[in-house]
């Protein structure tokens, strides 16, 4: 980055070239000394100066760093720590982080991560021989130099034998997800061993894309890492125990760097001619500082840092607790969208061809369901009982439209997500409070359609209708009184599908018009709904009288005549069409008609035209949600795994650990191969479909979780943008290819 207008040009006879990072102790600059050597200058800012405090740790730092000078760190060059301004400089590296690495080409594989892992079993040999304890090993921290790692950032560093430091006085200092248990618990405790702890949790890293006690908040991370297991999902076997004895809660019992450098020798593949060095291929980057020290270490601008203005407060765990609580100068915690070291997991430069260019006059942005309307019904509905809710929202053409429990059906503008309209439908009856719930079905021919309940708080009685709202307007078109209690009302194939008082007849409806099309009569004792898949028009009616079978009335879309009856078991969920058969997720146990929160093991494929079935038994059984897309099971678990799965063979194709937990149904982008998915807190992970690479992951967008039983988050492509929301009526839209840009 250039020099800001402000910047000193020269500190101690180093010309500043550019700026490598700043954070929140100083700034890195890019100097150059007369003879032309390039080094990384760390200047400490201002009002830290002043801080007779901060200066001793300042000269700390310097000491530790002076006292390792292995091959595998970046030593001091030049330092003076009592100048108006301390500063230090160190070799410059020219090469990415590891956690730039990472994030723009996904995890290593074996014979990266053996270079990796020796490099790094020498780098902390060479610091624990110095006596010193690094304390802060985590991907920002660890360069890929032409020649190997190199680990820098020794601003919380400590000599092993000395107990009495700046911060002891029950404050941790550190990263969660790459502190030890005795970090967070007792600091006295702390000595070499807390770096093979941290060196564990960041090979998982490495390995995986995810670290092994990551969670959406700094002080869930830190719970885990003090009490639960590591997660150790896609780490290979032979390197996984080995990974394992280096996470284990007790400092006694992990393995010596010695014994560490033969194991790490004799399980990781060495590289062959043609991947030798394939760490030390990447172009320089520049990096960012973000640890308490002064290290030039990469976080990037990120939504969960920066949105709302509001800065990721510091962390500070008392001894014997998981507490937390703000620490002040001494330790800022690095905890961003996606990574753990707060970068942000996407790259404009990673797979750029990936991603089609945005709408015209799009930009990214973020807004909620309640905001002021310029039309229409102004204001969200308020007062007592009228909590927002189960929002759900469609793009159609370059608008999106929301409605749920107690949130008025509202259009946004898709490329500025500003408010449009919002429409006039809640119910009131002489002063009474009512209840009223919206349910977006669709949006069609330039009409969306809602499903409105509304219920008076004094009476079980409730009336539901059926409305057509103009897309441009915001103005009913029209209206139909249904009865749903045994057939649910649905867009399916272009048809509005509404029943009579009966609930038993089905009518298909034009959406623009509210026109009959054709009516057809639904089997008794069934409940009967319309789930897209594919091309065809189906009714799955699931019984209600304790029989064990299901039907699928396939019908003729032109005039609702029933082609063929199939028979499916009552436990069973329609998922779409794969070589022209349903493919019906079948057994266990969840909501299976929603496609959510289920627990399965097998598939069941129906030939329509025949009602001939097979089975196919999946490799293991699954939990989440579930979507079908081109021939493949995309399965997101409630824990944020992403699962791909063949529904022809049940064979596993990948699976991938996100940090978007309780995700909804996943999305598939056929153009760009790309698998989304949002959590209900609003984090949004992008993962390639072929290989299961996690390309990025934001931070969470949500006002607020919601609670209970709720539909889940969703996220659709917008040209090359994307939009998503939340069940708490937070809507936002990202550029893919730039998904650190911070939606206003």
């Amino acid at each position: 980055m250039p020099l800001h207008k402000d910047d000193v040009k020269s500190v101690g006879g180093y010309k500043l070239v550019d700026r490598l990072g700043s954070g929140g102790m100083g700034v890195v600059y890019r100097g150059r000394s007369r003879s032309g050597r390039e080094v990384a200058v760390k200047v400490v800012h201002a009002q830290y100066a002043e801080d007779p405090v901060f200066r001793t740790r300042f000269r700390q730092e310097i000491e530790a760093v002076r006292k390792v000078s292995g091959a595998f760190t970046a030593p001091v060059v030049d330092a003076d720590p009592e100048a108006v301004r301390p500063w230090m400089a160190t070799q410059y590296v020219p090469g990415l982080s590891l956690a730039d690495r990472i994030r723009e080409r996904g995890a290593l594989r074996d014979t990266e991560l053996r270079q990796l892992a020796l490099g790094l079993v020498e780098a902390l040999r060479d610091i624990h021989r110095a006596g010193v304890v690094h304390r802060d090993l985590k991907p920002a921290n660890v360069l890929l130099a032409e020649d190997g790692p190199r680990v820098i950032d020794f601003g919380i560093s400590r000599a092993a034998e000395n107990h009495n430091t700046l911060t002891e006085t029950g404050q941790m200092i550190g990263t969660p997800p790459f502190m030890s248990p005795e970090q967070l618990t007792d600091a006295r405790t702390v000595g070499p061993a807390s770096d093979v702890f941290a060196l564990g949790a960041l090979l998982v890293f490495s390995a995986t894309g995810r670290g092994p006690f990551d969670a959406d908040s700094p002080y869930l991370t830190a719970f885990r890492v003090v009490h639960d297991a590591p997660v150790l999902d896609g780490v290979a076997p032979p390197l996984r125990a080995i990974l394992e004895r280096c996470l284990t809660k007790e400092a006694a019992h992990r393995p010596e760097l010695d014994e560490l450098a033969k194991e790490f020798a004799d399980t990781l593949p060495e590289a062959d001619a043609s991947d030798t060095m394939t760490l030390r291929r990447e172009a320089p980057r520049i990096v960012e500082e973000t640890s308490g020290g002064l290290g030039p270490a990469d976080v990037r601008e990120s939504p969960a840092r920066t949105r709302r203005g509001r800065r990721v407060r510091p962390l500070l765990v008392t001894a014997g607790t998981a507490g937390a609580v703000a620490l002040g100068l001494l330790w800022y915690i690095t905890i961003g969208p996606g990574f753990p070291d707060g970068s942000a997991s996407g790259s404009s430069s990673a797979g750029a061809s990936r991603w089609a260019a945005v709408p015209a006059g799009w930009q990214p942005w973020q807004t909620t369901v309640g905001k002021t309307a310029p039309r229409g019904e102004t204001k969200p509905l308020g007062g007592i009982g009228r909590t927002p809710g189960e929002v759900i929202c469609q793009r159609y053409e370059d608008a999106v439209y929301c409605a749920g429990t107690e949130v008025l059906p509202v259009r946004l503008d898709g490329r500025t997500g500003k408010t449009v309209w919002r429409s006039s439908l809640a119910s009131a009856d002489a002063g009474k409070t009512m209840k009223n719930e919206f349910t977006l079905l669709g949006v069609q021919d330039g009409a969306v359609i809602v499903r409105h309940l509304a219920r008076p708080d004094d009476a079980t009685d409730s009336t539901i209708t059926v409305v057509a709202i103009d897309v441009d307007s915001g103005d009913q078109r029209w209206v139909r009184p249904v009865n749903d209690t045994s057939v649910d009302t649905a867009m399916s194939g272009g048809l509005v599908l509404t029943t009579d008082r009966s609930g038993r007849l089905v009518t298909a409806r034009d959406p623009r018009s509210g026109a009959d099309r054709w009516t057809v009569q639904m089997p008794a004792h069934r409940y009967c709904m319309f789930p897209t898949a594919g091309s065809g028009l189906y009714a799955h009616c699931v019984p209600t009288d304790g029989s064990k079978e299901s039907q699928v009335l396939v019908l003729n879309r032109n005039d609702g005549s029933v082609a063929r009856r199939l028979k499916v078991p009552a436990q069973s969920g329609l998922l779409g069409v794969v070589d022209g058969r349903l493919a019906f997720v079948v057994g266990g146990t969840g909501t299976t008609t929603m496609l959510q929160n289920l627990t399965f093991d097998t598939i069941l494929l129906v030939d329509p035209a025949t009602g001939a079935a097979s089975l196919t038994k999946l490799a293991k059984t699954y939990e989440g949600s579930v979507a079908l897309a081109a021939d493949t099971l995309w399965i997101a678990g409630p824990s944020g795994q992403v699962s791909a799965v063949s529904p022809l063979t049940g064979t596993d194709l990948w699976q991938t650990r996100t940090g978007a937990e309780g995700s909804g149904r996943p999305t598939y982008d056929a153009r760009t191969r790309t698998v989304y998915i949002v959590s209900i807190s609003g984090r949004v992970a992008a993962l390639d479909a072929r290989k299961g690479m996690l390309l990025w992951e934001t931070g969470a967008y949500a006002e607020q979780l919601a609670s209970g039983e709720v539909t889940k988050s969703g996220v659709q492509p917008y040209g090359g943008a994307l939009i998503a929301n939340t069940p708490d009526g937070t809507v936002f839209s990202l550029d893919p290819a730039h998904p650190g840009r911070n939606p206003g």
